[in-house]
């Protein structure tokens, strides 16, 4: 009993290290860089940097979003937030292997903000991030959607730009028709998010909130 017994131990440990070796050859498949962008992020006239990186392995064609922050002593890059959540994969679970119909987000840094731009339906939408005591806060979304049902444009259709600081609270709605500048209508109101969202906990779905 006792040889069966800790047969079974040495198959459980093997098992369980296979698994982790497993998890840590899955999390160091996102080889295939798409993105890279570098600029000051942390105000300390040093040059930091952005990569996405696909994992061409999974089905689903995952990204991750990395960003590197420059140190004090020593030019050597240090890793700041790593996600895998605030990109949608190319072929989503729900999607049934089909393609999302998005082309993969584009990153800027613009004087210290780092900024998303992606695509949605009937649309486009962008957030910019700002460094703040050791964390990449969500400060403003701008968003340009259309009624459009027929699959394209015309002189009817109207357009919708959203627009929201995060910090003072206000959102702005304003709609215009195609080719006019005379506004339609304009909404205004103010909500009030405590604490700002930060990067890392940022997904993709939470373009709805917005």
């Amino acid at each position: 009993m006792k040889h069966i017994y800790l047969y079974f131990v040495v198959i459980l440990i093997s098992v369980q290290m296979n698994l982790f070796a497993q998890n840590i050859k899955n999390k160091d498949n996102y080889t295939y860089q798409v993105r890279e962008e570098k600029g000051d992020l942390n105000n300390d006239g040093k040059m930091d940097k952005i990569t996405v990186k696909m994992d061409t392995i999974n089905e689903t064609r995952p990204l991750r979003l990395q960003i590197f922050l420059s140190q004090p002593n020593g030019k050597k890059l240090t890793l700041a937030v790593s996600s895998t959540k605030i990109i949608e994969p190319q072929y989503p679970v729900e999607n049934q292997g089909k393609f999302n119909g998005y082309q993969i987000p584009s990153f800027f840094i613009e004087k210290g903000i780092l900024t998303m731009w992606s695509e949605i339906k009937g649309g486009n939408i962008t957030y910019d991030f700002k460094y703040h005591k050791g964390n990449f806060e969500l400060i403003n979304v701008k968003k340009l959607t259309n009624n459009a049902t027929k699959g394209y444009i015309d002189e009817s259709t109207i357009f919708t730009e959203t627009k929201f600081n995060l910090i003072s609270g206000l959102r702005t709605e304003t709609d215009e028709l195609l080719g006019s500048k005379k506004i339609l209508n304009k909404r205004k109101k103010i909500i009030r998010i405590s604490p700002l969202p930060k990067i890392q906990d940022f997904k993709f779905s939470d373009k709805k909130l917005y």
